[in-house]
């Protein structure tokens, strides 16, 4: 055997051997977290905890077996927002939702989910266009994205308005790696001229 495949084969054992203390480290984490990180804790080099992270995710994909019977995990692994976080497996998003509302958690409201929409969609944007998209005021609701570290300043405009856009706190929430993990609103939506003569007329 050659020289590449055994090191392919100590690296695979090696990764292998990570699973367990990934796993503990992964179950107390609240953000997504770098390999790089991972890597320095488990005193590994990067490419090894990236293997082993993938591994780990495939064997997420798997269905658990108990007593004889197979069950669909009720969790995965995902590379977020350039890191790696635990998540419940999307197949239970109605039962989780339900915990969720029925919960004490605090929760955004509509008004707060409609304008973080237009503001992930249209960023960078002014609080000027966009209450004119939803028409309606919306410094106050705008104000709460920020407190709540969804949204944030990102520039100026030519007028001197201050431009909005998401945060890499809204990417980890929405259990996305970027914002071209958006569903794409091209089919659904006028072209982009024609969506701008509409504001305009707001």
């Amino acid at each position: 055997m050659d020289e590449s495949a055994l090191e392919g084969e100590s690296s695979e054992v090696l990764a292998s051997e990570l699973l367990a203390p990934l796993e503990a480290i992964l179950m107390v984490v609240d953000h997504p977290v770098p390999a790089g990180e991972l890597a320095e804790a488990l005193g590994v080099g990067d490419r090894v905890a990236e293997e082993a992270l993938r591994l780990l995710a495939q064997e997420y994909r798997v269905p658990a077996s108990f007593q004889g019977h197979t069950r669909p995990r009720g969790f995965e692994l995902r590379e977020v927002a350039g890191g790696w976080r635990i998540y419940s497996s999307p197949r239970f998003a109605e039962v989780v939702g339900r915990f969720v509302v029925g919960s004490a958690q605090a929760r955004l409201s509509q008004a707060a989910l409609e304008t973080l929409a237009v503001i992930a969609y249209r960023q960078p944007v002014s609080r000027s266009r966009i209450s004119h998209i939803r028409g309606v005021n919306v410094d106050a609701v705008v104000r709460t994205l920020v407190t709540r570290g969804l949204v944030e300043e990102v520039g100026e405009g030519p007028s001197g308005a201050r431009l909005y856009g998401t945060t890499a706190l809204f990417l980890e929430r929405m259990g996305f790696d970027s914002l071209d993990d958006l569903a794409p609103l091209a089919p659904y939506l006028p072209a982009a001229d024609e969506l701008d003569e509409l504001e305009e007329t707001l």
